[in-house]
């Protein structure tokens, strides 16, 4: 049997909505915060609520670049007809040199190897790629450390095959207000763009600041803002509310009751019998679980929307389906359930998900699977 765009998005009542309006809202608003140019971070799927649809919301609300971690994911934005600057966060390997060209992908540069093998192939097609330099200020993962800013930067300077368009580093402490990590990171950055400007590299664009960092650190702001999890509207971390800085949640998580069922008290229910009925009551079973990103550590201690109310998960989230507990409010087949978002005047937030598990915004979000649709409004 064919399947029908129907069944490709899916036959089970469980989906993902994704508000384009708060999107273009949420970048706008870091627009606002800086003046300055944005650059959207759409990697992961952007963050699970689906690239191409996001990405075209951004650049519709003034982002002027839009960044990426893998070139595959580059790839599908150039392929979805996107033309807008993409910035790619690493480098990739050296073997997908002649694909990051092809589809005039920026890539970001630290590795003598890679600038070495991009520098080669620009001087071979006789015009230079325009890279971004990544300076290491403090985070440690990747970057250009300062043992070798000398011997980077006199590379970069020298290279014909290559044009410095913008240096970059990236934050480590942003989301902490009281730490004085972000403003330590600025002097190093500050230190490397002097020893760059000494050998005649003068970028047209700097960026350091992702989410918390654009809304929290003026001097990580630069010439360029690099919003990820902020323009979904989620929380950078518990010390810096989205909420609080005026931007929108854009993701809904719903489902539908698939059986329900009266129990009495003392009634064990699903793996582990690590939860028994406080008392006789309704008990609704939800068609979602950890096969679409719910994590199990929320077993017992999160709730979702149920008839306006809040009811709580109870005994272990299974595979595909969830069990909710409804108190003396019977549920019925067919009920609205929401997990994540709102539903009359309530709301439940991927920051109390987050909280519950132990985790971030950020790994919640990217956790919910391919195998639940993206249905895109606004």
């Amino acid at each position: 049997m064919t399947p029908t765009p129907e069944i490709r998005t899916g036959l089970r009542p469980t989906r993902i909505e994704v508000d384009l309006g708060a999107i273009r809202h949420n970048v706008a608003r870091f627009r606002e915060v800086a003046g300055t140019d944005v650059c959207a971070v759409v990697k992961a799927d952007a963050y699970g609520h689906g690239a191409v649809p996001v990405a075209r919301a951004a650049l519709e609300a003034g982002a002027s670049w839009l960044a990426v971690a893998l070139v595959e994911e580059g790839l599908e934005l150039r392929q979805a007809g996107l033309d807008a600057p993409i910035l790619v966060l690493s480098e990739p390997p050296i073997a997908a040199i002649p694909y990051l060209i092809e589809a005039d992908l920026t890539p970001t540069v630290y590795r003598a190897p890679f600038l070495a093998t991009l520098d080669a192939a620009g001087h071979a097609r006789g015009t230079p790629v325009d890279i971004h330099l990544k300076a290491d200020t403090g985070m440690a993962r990747v970057g250009i450390p300062e043992a070798d800013w000398s011997a980077r930067l006199h590379q970069a300077a020298t290279a014909r095959g290559v044009r410095v368009t913008a240096v970059q580093t990236h934050l480590a402490r942003a989301d902490e207000p009281d730490a004085p990590t972000t403003s330590e990171q600025m002097e190093v950055l500050d230190r490397f763009l002097a020893e760059a400007a000494k050998l005649g590299i003068r970028p047209t664009l700097i960026h350091a600041s992702n989410s918390a960092g654009s809304l929290l650190h003026d001097r990580a702001r630069r010439t360029m803002l690099r919003p990820g999890i902020g323009i979904y509207g989620l929380s950078p971390g518990p010390e810096v509310d989205a909420a609080d800085h005026g931007l929108e949640p854009a993701l809904r998580l719903v489902s539908e009751v698939g059986f329900a069922k009266r129990v009495v008290e003392g009634t064990p229910v699903s793996y582990g019998h690590h939860w028994r009925a406080p008392h006789a009551g309704w008990i609704a079973t939800v068609p979602i679980g950890y096969a679409d990103g719910v994590p199990r550590a929320l077993s017992n201690k999160v709730e979702v929307l149920h008839g306006g109310r809040r009811c709580l998960i109870v005994g272990r989230v299974c595979m595909d389906q969830t069990l909710v507990w409804c108190d003396d409010a019977e549920p019925h087949v067919g009920d609205p359930v929401v997990l994540l978002g709102a539903q009359g005047d309530d709301r439940i937030r991927v920051e109390e998900w987050a909280a519950a598990a132990d985790t971030i915004t950020y790994e919640i979000v990217t956790q919910l699977t391919a195998r639940v649709p993206r249905h895109h409004d606004g």
